[in-house]
């Protein structure tokens, strides 16, 4: 579910949803994209598909091409909270992925919606130069780390994940970081001559993952490693 076009956060990895966006005429330039723009009748929408698809319905993901949670955009996240309480009374669980704050009011919703953040580094620049417009990391955590103790289902998303050529850190501390959440998904970076450019980035990607892989496993965390970050080298 996208009830908004546009995203604040502005990310540079590139960002697959801008260049969706601009490729099928939906944007025409990078500012414009930073000027989100909401469904002003999400709700009068969903009043109307939840009764014919219910049935159908296993979860409903906000979102895909924008964020719920957009930093600092206040008529964003109140939408999607107004959204997904709707959801849940009929029954359908949700699934949130944010780079901005989670609110603390989501812990009154259904127990089994799942929220997640994004989280490829723990360093403020890098943050700054590859999603300027979103949250600090410091701030995600915490936020992800108050639903997690009000007994919430959690989940971090480590994708996409960057090369040394863009930034030499330790795996391991973003992982010891996130080590109370209940799911971790994993992920290179694609679409990114950088990433590409880095001369043994296959051998890389495929050491990262069976770190991930081993870390969870000993901590008793659920994992996913994403298609194609694994492979021959």
């Amino acid at each position: 579910m996208n009830h908004v076009q546009g995203c604040t956060h502005g990310c540079k990895y590139p960002c697959y949803a801008y260049l969706m966006k601009k490729r099928f005429g939906q944007i025409k330039s990078y500012e414009e994209w930073l000027q989100p723009k909401l469904v002003s009748n999400t709700l009068e929408l969903l009043d109307k598909e939840i009764p014919r698809l219910k049935d159908k319905i296993q979860f409903v993901q906000l979102c895909f091409t924008t964020d719920p949670f957009m930093y600092g955009y206040d008529e964003v996240k109140e939408m999607s909270i107004a959204a997904i309480k709707k959801l849940n009374e009929a029954g359908i669980k949700c699934t949130t992925l944010t780079k901005g704050i989670l609110p603390p009011e989501l812990s009154d919703l259904s127990k089994e919606n799942e929220y997640g953040i994004t989280l490829i580094s723990l360093d403020e620049k890098y943050r700054k130069h590859v999603e300027p417009g979103a949250a600090p990391y410091a701030e995600r955590l915490a936020s992800l780390k108050a639903l997690h103790e009000a007994g919430c289902k959690t989940w971090v998303s480590i994708e996409p994940y960057p090369t040394p050529n863009m930034i030499d850190q330790d795996l391991n501390e973003i992982l010891e970081a996130v080590s109370f959440t209940d799911r971790i998904i994993f992920g290179r970076t694609n679409y990114s001559k950088f990433a590409n450019a880095f001369e043994n980035h296959r051998h890389f990607y495929n050491e990262c993952a069976k770190m991930v892989i081993a870390f969870c496993e000993d901590k008793g965390i659920a994992y996913h490693i994403k298609s194609k970050t694994i492979t021959e080298e």
